[in-house]
């Protein structure tokens, strides 16, 4: 039987061959744009009777997912196999490497590692458009460890086998409770393997069942207590351990395995100063084992609050008044968006529909400006012709403030997308770099500085430009960047796409300590990234942050007026 998942899976993998082999744009995110679809539904895969149906998906895209439900599948897919080399897509895991370089390196011989460390030796890659002495220095580097499986995969990579395996073991009869612990459980950017908890009455049978799981790519232990395997999806081995445990046990193993080694260290000082101790197994008294329901009784057993998983790091949690921070129903807005008018994939109307859904009382349409070419980025013109769907929108939607907003390219020369006669036209605008991602940290920085002294510029956003696991992101002074920030009354974003995760915790709490406003914002390009939101205040959680710190927990009218402040020169 083939799920949702598995067909998103077949179409993601045929998008990837496609921007490899330089395709038409259009036509891979069709495919890409289908896959998006179908996440965001909850339909059987196997019961869908007409995918055209589907607002979004195309004859051409349908036949192949029909083709797929029937034989598991696809000409689509097997064709670009024989196409294209299988060893040039593997180099996709090198960092900074995507389809359409990937594309431009197939033109001049490139087909697997080999020939790509020929071909970066012979200055082949450096003469290149969009290549350069620096990157060749990166991708040498990096082919140095190429075939060696990464030590820890970023939390997006993990998040997609995490539900998977989520909605696998419900299907398991016999489990009475499961939860993934660990790393992932506390929202960590990268996660070395996976910790799942599973209690049961059955475990011999639980353990066929793990056994009979179709990711699995080796088998390290099977045991009644304990199946360790290694999953492979796509490009990525992923470590899994289920540890298999009496009901009894269930809520102590699972703290055990959620809290860092230093919070684990504290909680049992804590016991040690009762006169007992704390294992996986529960509490050890002087009359016997405890085993705690849940973790809730566990800590009340201490007198401790509830402990979140994700402040389990053995630091500030034991001192701090946890009943201050910021919660994801603090949340009213998101302003970081993107439509059809750039590379979103919902319309106005249907995003603007979507953020009423969530309760928001107020949000930002964001799209590209227009040296994003590439994206679709709007013109001055085109950002006019916009304002009359927002204004639809408004009309439909009379409860929530919905601002004109702009994600303006930083240009490399350090000016600004837009003139500041037309800026003074937005509600709202946001400043990015997406360009020359090699230049100095000078020139990084005087990039940000200009836009942080634009009066019109409300926010930095995805202000460090990392994507985990694939790109470092360009060479900013963090702690520069937030004195710029406080010094002109700019917002810092906090980026909660899990490939982004800007910024640290540690920055985060820098942040708050100099007075900068934060902004947790989704950049949503897809429906299903909205619940981003949620990674976003746990990671702002980590940084201790409250509802004050953040500004898309204001009203809509507190935050126009902190916007406006900047504008006039008001402190």
């Amino acid at each position: 039987m083939r799920t949702i998942q598995d067909a998103m899976r077949h179409l993601e993998r045929i998008s990837v061959y496609l921007e490899v082999k330089g395709e038409n744009p259009f036509k891979i995110n069709a495919f890409r744009k289908a896959a998006s679809i179908l996440e965001a539904s909850d339909a059987d895969f196997m019961a869908i009777e007409d995918f055209t149906a589907m607002k979004g998906i195309g004859k051409g895209t349908a036949a192949v997912l029909e083709e797929y439900r029937q034989t598991g599948t696809s000409t689509a897919l097997t064709e670009l196999e024989q196409e294209v080399p299988e060893g040039l897509i593997a180099l996709l895991k090198i960092p900074g490497l995507g389809g359409k370089k990937l594309a431009k390196l197939h033109e001049v011989g490139v087909i697997d590692a080999d020939s790509f460390a020929e071909k970066l030796a012979d200055g082949t890659v450096e003469a290149m458009p969009g290549f350069g002495k620096k990157t060749v220095e990166k991708y040498v580097k990096a082919l140095e460890t190429f075939e060696t499986r990464p030590e820890r995969l970023p939390y997006g990579v993990m998040r997609k086998v995490v539900a998977e395996l989520n909605q696998t073991l419900a299907s398991f009869d016999e489990v009475i409770r499961f939860e993934v612990g660990g790393s992932f459980r506390r929202a960590e950017e990268t996660c070395k393997d996976l910790d799942f908890i599973l209690s049961t009455n059955e475990p011999e049978r639980i353990k066929e069942q793990l056994l009979e799981l179709s990711l699995i790519d080796e088998v390290i232990a099977a045991g009644s207590t304990k199946v360790s395997l290694v999953l492979k999806r796509d490009v990525h081995y992923i470590a899994v351990d289920f540890r298999i445990v009496d009901d009894a046990a269930y809520a102590s193993t699972l703290h055990h395995f959620t809290g860092s080694k230093d919070h684990n260290v504290r909680m049992r000082q804590l016991a040690k100063e009762r006169g007992e101790s704390i294992s996986e197994y529960g509490v050890e008294t002087e009359n016997g084992l405890v085993q705690p329901k849940t973790e809730e009784e566990l800590f009340a057993r201490y007198d401790l609050p509830f402990i979140a998983p994700e402040l389990r790091a053995g630091r500030q949690e034991f001192e701090q008044d946890l009943s201050k921070l910021l919660i994801e129903q603090d949340i009213q807005a998101d302003v970081h968006m993107h439509t059809t008018w750039s590379d979103g994939t919902l319309s106005v109307e249907e995003l603007v529909d979507a953020c009423a859904a969530r309760g928001y009382t107020w949000m930002a349409i964001t799209d590209h400006s227009k040296y994003m070419k590439f994206v679709n980025g709007l013109t001055e013109e085109r950002l006019r012709a916009q304002r009359v769907e927002i204004e639809a929108a408004r009309a439909k939607h009379p409860e929530m403030t919905i601002l004109c907003g702009v994600e303006m390219d930083i240009l490399p020369d350090g000016s600004l997308d837009y003139e500041d006669d037309f800026l003074q036209e937005m509600d709202y605008v946001i400043a990015s770099i997406h360009s020359k991602f090699d230049q100095s940290e000078e020139e990084i920085m005087q990039r940000l500085e200009n836009a942080c002294r634009n009066p019109y510029v409300s926010l930095i956003a995805h202000p460090t430009g990392r994507i985990i696991g694939r790109r470092e992101g360009y060479a900013v002074n963090v702690d520069r960047l937030i004195e710029l920030a406080a010094e002109t009354g700019t917002a810092l974003e906090m980026n909660a796409n899990p490939a982004r995760f800007d910024l640290t915790a540690s920055s985060l709490a820098k942040a708050k300590a100099a007075g900068v406003k934060i902004l947790i914002n989704t950049d949503t390009h897809r429906p299903e990234m909205l619940e981003d939101m949620k990674l976003g205040v746990l990671h702002a959680r980590k940084a201790y942050l409250e509802a004050s710190d953040v500004i898309n927990t204001w009203s809509a009218e507190e935050a126009l007026a902190f916007f406006g402040r900047k504008r006039l020169g008001v402190d």
